[in-house]
């Protein structure tokens, strides 16, 4: 009976979606992982996770790697739920609520869980797109010249970067400096 038991929980295990306070997601995160080493719910509650992916920007002058929140305001767990559990993440400083009705939580298919956690395991930047194209007219956001607008004259797809004509002066930037208008 008991064995019959141990499975029926593993087939209900899933990953389950909460919402929190936007830009909470990193502490509720530690505070249920602090709850579930507390009161010894491991058996329950198997993981939490801040979906992330790494991003390359051009800040102040630099091209750098940062890491940012997939679905802000929403943090993963892989769970059984149950009356104890479902009450945990709940009552969590930070979560309002479990993605699905108020009294059932909806999991995620094992489909779309896979494809959110292996897009998190890829290490690789995601990088800008290149949507200009030679005489698009474009502002440059970040940067000496930001809020200028100026005229695409080259672009080279290797490098990231656009040659902008900028008030009749060419000046070579980073495509994650400029939109197009």
């Amino acid at each position: 009976m008991e064995q019959q038991k141990d499975s029926d929980q593993k087939s209900k295990r899933a990953w389950y979606v909460i919402h929190t306070y936007s830009g909470h997601e990193n502490k509720v995160k530690a505070n249920l992982d602090r709850k579930v080493a507390a009161q010894d719910l491991g058996d329950v509650i198997f993981d939490v996770v801040v979906p992330m992916r790494l991003e390359s920007e051009f800040k102040d002058g630099k091209r750098r790697t940062v890491q940012r929140k997939i679905f802000p305001g929403y943090v993963l767990v892989d769970m059984i739920v149950n009356t104890n559990s479902w009450f945990v993440v709940r009552n969590t400083q930070g979560v309002t609520g479990f993605v699905g009705s108020e009294k059932e939580p909806i999991p995620l298919t094992r489909e779309e869980a896979e494809k959110i956690l292996t897009a998190l395991s890829d290490e690789r930047p995601v990088e800008t797109p290149i949507d200009f194209e030679i005489n698009d007219k474009v502002r440059i956001i970040s940067g000496l010249f930001e809020n200028r607008v100026g005229i695409v004259k080259s672009i080279d797809s290797a490098r990231r970067r656009v040659k902008v004509l900028v008030e009749n002066a060419p000046v070579d930037l980073d495509v994650s400096q400029l939109e197009k208008i």
